[in-house]
């Protein structure tokens, strides 16, 4: 499996608790934190719901 690197790009300010909720999840807590995780189709729903606050690379 892929491992992905994930970054929090943009700030939570005023964002929906989901979408709170889900950056929680993902293990990001400030900005320009990044976490790496496995690919898998709960992480690829995760980062489908925030897309718009993080950045996403593929780690080799």
């Amino acid at each position: 499996m892929a491992e992905l690197k994930i970054t929090l790009k943009r700030s939570l300010i005023g964002r929906p608790q989901n979408q709170r909720q889900t950056v929680k999840a993902l293990g990001l807590t400030k900005i320009n934190s990044s976490v790496v995780k496995t690919s898998n189709e709960a992480i690829q729903g995760m980062i489908n719901t925030v897309s718009h606050l993080v950045d996403v690379e593929e780690v080799k």
